[in-house]
């Protein structure tokens, strides 16, 4: 559960929490506690010796709060008996060092990176330069319909709904909230709320009734192409080119595909 130490209202202004129970024990600590010293007294938790003989000053009489120090433990006095609250035995040399320094050679081995690849040289010849020209044919069976057009004649019937629609749309309600209020006198937090106000408003008023679409119940179309055929042709032409390619490579090299539309092509 989160501690609370203030206050945040709705009107937005921010209260401290005072917890006064902690304020007297913090005056109680503040008038009463004190380090007397290094105790040759044999002192373990709960013993109730008192007083004690403290170096330097001989036998005190230690009252609420006080503390000692016994060889490397912490001992307070409650009152009526020694609490121990602090003991440095379990703690190693370094804990008493301002720094230390020292060396460290770490084990294992850096491995020096290789590459593997496949030498090859590849020669041979292709054709990398020409032009495909495709132009319609004097004669012969018609492979293309390039040209033409489509005529297209919708029939659409409406379905329809007679509803009745707002002749004025009204006014919403408005309302005036009540207002958050606090105050605080003497550390006295005094909370309320001022009043506040409502108002209903207007219903709307009906108009006049009208039909309006809410479907399509039927709906045909009929249509017709009209065009040209005509029977392409083409032909390629091109400068056979030599190419060698030698080198070291890595990876693997696809059988090349293709995918297209068939058709019928006469060569010059």
């Amino acid at each position: 559960m989160a501690d609370i130490k203030q206050i945040k209202l709705p009107n937005n202004i921010i209260y401290d929490i005072v917890d006064q129970g902690a304020r007297d024990l913090i005056s109680h600590l503040d008038g009463h506690t004190a380090f007397l010293g290094v105790t040759t007294t044999v002192i373990t938790e709960g013993s109730t010796t008192n007083p004690v003989a403290i170096t330097g000053k001989g036998n005190v009489t230690a009252v609420d709060g006080d503390i000692v120090a016994y060889q490397s433990a912490e001992f307070i006095w409650n009152g009526s008996a020694w609490q121990e609250f602090g003991d440095l035995s379990g703690l190693g040399a370094l804990a008493f060092k301002d720094s230390v320094s020292g060396s460290f050679t770490p084990q294992g081995s850096v491995s020096r990176p290789t590459f593997t690849g496949d030498s090859m040289n590849s020669s041979g010849s292709y054709k990398p330069e020409g032009s495909v020209t495709i132009s319609k044919a004097a004669s012969g069976t018609t492979n293309y319909t390039p040209e033409g057009s489509i005529s297209v004649t919708p029939t659409v019937t409406l379905e329809t709904e007679s509803i009745t629609p707002m002749a004025t749309t009204g006014t919403l309600p408005t309302c005036t909230l009540p207002a958050f209020t606090a105050s605080v006198v003497n550390e006295v937090l005094t909370i309320g709320w001022s009043g506040g106000s409502f108002n209903q408003g207007s219903l709307p008023t009906k108009g006049t009734a009208v039909n309006v679409a809410t479907g399509v119940e039927s709906a045909t179309a009929t249509g017709t192409f009209s065009g040209t055929a005509v029977r392409l042709e083409g032909s390629f032409s091109g400068t056979n080119k030599t190419v060698s390619v030698s080198g070291t490579p890595t990876g693997t090299i696809s059988t090349p595909t293709f995918t297209g539309t068939a058709c019928t092509v006469t060569s010059e």
